[in-house]
C-alpha cells in the first residue's frame, strides 16, 4: 500500500476560550483528516501583523493518505464547523480558529490556494517553537535547514511563551512494553494495509509476509489440484523461516511487533485446499513448526464478505490472482472461522470490516483502534 504522508499543521486562536477551541480542533482533525501522532505545547504570543488579542498557537504531526488539496479542504471545513467566518477583505484578522499547513512530507507545493512549506514559517516563532516541540526529523526543502536552525536564525523578537499542554487524541494502544499483535484475514481483506497503517502510527516493529516471492502462486491459481500441496508446503517453510528469524531479532518482552500474518494461516489454507490424505500429512508437519513459534498476544481477524474481497483483489491487479473465485474465498472464510472458533488458548478479536474503509474514512479506522484497545484492556 502507499505510505502515509506526514503533515505538520499549525493551529491558532485569539477569540473565545482559546485553549478549549484548540483542543476541539485537534479532536476534529484526528476524527476527520488523519491520525494525530503528536501535539506540541500551546504557546501564547501577541497578534502578528495587526493589533488584537493575543493568540494561542500549537502544532501537530498528522498521518494521512489524503493529498495536500484534500487536507486543505477538510481543514477549511473544520474551521467553518468551529465558527470561523472568512472575510473577503485582505490582511490579518482576529479569528476563532486558524489551521495552516506548514509542511507536507518534505515536498514543495505552489498552487493558487496552497504554498508549502509555509512561506513565512521561518519568520514566526509561534510557528517554529511548537514545531520544534514535535522533535521530528524534518529539513526545510528550500532553505535546507532543520527546525532548530530556523529557530536559531529567526528574526522574530516578539515574546512567545508556552502556557499549556494538550492531550494527544491518539490512544495509548500498546502502553505496556512488549506486545505482539497479528492481523489476519482472507485474500484482499486489507490486513497488510491495516497492519502497515497501525505500525506507522504507533511506531512499532513490523513483520510482513513475503507472499510475492512464492513461485507456486501463479501455478496454483491456474491448477489448484496439481499445485495445492507444493504451494502450502512452500508457504509453511517460508513462514517458519521468516517468523523464527524475525522473532529471534526482537525482544518480545519490550518491543511492540505488528504483523500481517501468523503461521496459523498455513493450517487454515491447507484445510481449504488439500485433500484429506495430503492434509493429514501437512498437519503433522505443521504441528512440529507450531510448537516452536510464539503466539501473538492478540490475533485480529478481519472479516469481509467474498464479493467485496473479489473487488479488492481485482482492484490491486495482480495477474496471478485474477483466477480467484467467490467460491474459493467463501471456503477460506469458513476455514478461518471454523479454526478460530475452535481455539481456547488464543486471544482473538474478529472484526467485521464489511462496509468499512479504514484508509479513506478516518472514523472507520478509529473504530478499529477502539475495538482493539477494548480487547487489549479486557
Amino acid at each position: 500500500m502507499k505510505a502515509q504522508h506526514q503533515v505538520i499543521l499549525s493551529i491558532g486562536s485569539n477569540q473565545g476560550n482559546r485553549l478549549e477551541i484548540i483542543k476541539e480542533c485537534i479532536t476534529l482533525i484526528h476524527q476527520e483528516i488523519g491520525t494525530v501522532i503528536q501535539v506540541s505545547r500551546v504557546y501564547e504570543t501577541a497578534a502578528w501583523g495587526f493589533s488584537s488579542d493575543a493568540f494561542y498557537n500549537c502544532a501537530l504531526v498528522l498521518h494521512t493518505h489524503f493529498s495536500p488539496e484534500e487536507v486543505l479542504s477538510k481543514a477549511l471545513a473544520i474551521e467553518k464547523k468551529l465558527g470561523r467566518i472568512r472575510k473577503e477583505e485582505g490582511g490579518y484578522q482576529s479569528r476563532i480558529i486558524d489551521i495552516d499547513m506548514i509542511a507536507f512530507d518534505e515536498a514543495t507545493i505552489e498552487t493558487e490556494t496552497l504554498t508549502v512549506p509555509h512561506p513565512l514559517m521561518q519568520d514566526r516563532k509561534f510557528v517554529l517553537l511548537p514545531f520544534q516541540d514535535l522533535k521530528i526529523n524534518w529539513r526545510h526543502p528550500i532553505l535546507n535547514k532543520t527546525i532548530s536552525e530556523l529557530v536559531e536564525n529567526c528574526s522574530d523578537t516578539g515574546e512567545c511563551v508556552a502556557v499549556a499542554d494538550t492531550e494527544n487524541p491518539l490512544p495509548e494502544l500498546f502502553s505496556n512494553k512488549g506486545f505482539y499483535i497479528a492481523f489476519e484475514g482472507n485474500i484482499g481483506a486489507g490486513k497488510t494495509t491495516l497492519a502497515t497503517k497501525i505500525a506507522s502510527d504507533f511506531n512499532t516493529k513490523t513483520l510482513f509476509e513475503r507472499f510475492a516471492e512464492n513461485s507456486f502462486l501463479a501455478k496454483f491459481y491456474k491448477n489448484q489440484e496439481r499445485y495445492a500441496f507444493p504451494l502450502e508446503l512452500s508457504f509453511l517453510v517460508d513462514r517458519y523461516q521468516q517468523l523464527s528469524a524475525t522473532l529471534a531479532e526482537y525482544d518480545l518482552q519490550n518491543d511492540v511487533l505488528v504483523s500481517d500474518y501468523h503461521v496459523f494461516k498455513s493450517l487454515i489454507f491447507a484445510k481449504a485446499t488439500l485433500d484429506n490424505e495430503e492434509y493429514e500429512l501437512y498437519k503433522n508437519l505443521y504441528e512440529i513448526v507450531y510448537k516452536e513459534i510464539p503466539k501473538p498476544d492478540l490475533y485480529v481477524y478481519l472479516l469481509q464478505n467474498p464479493e467485496e474481497l473479489l473487488k479488492n483483489i481485482q482492484k490491486r491487479g495482480r495477474d496471478y490472482e485474477q483466477e480467484i473465485t467467490v467460491e474459493y474465498l467463501e471456503k477460506i472464510n469458513k476455514a478461518y472461522l471454523d479454526y478460530l472458533n475452535s481455539q481456547t488458548d488464543l486471544n482473538i478479536l474478529i472484526l467485521d470490516v464489511a462496509n468499512r474503509d479504514f484508509v479513506n474514512n478516518q472514523s472507520d479506522y478509529l473504530f478499529i483502534l477502539d475495538e482493539i484497545q477494548r480487547r487489549i484492556n479486557h
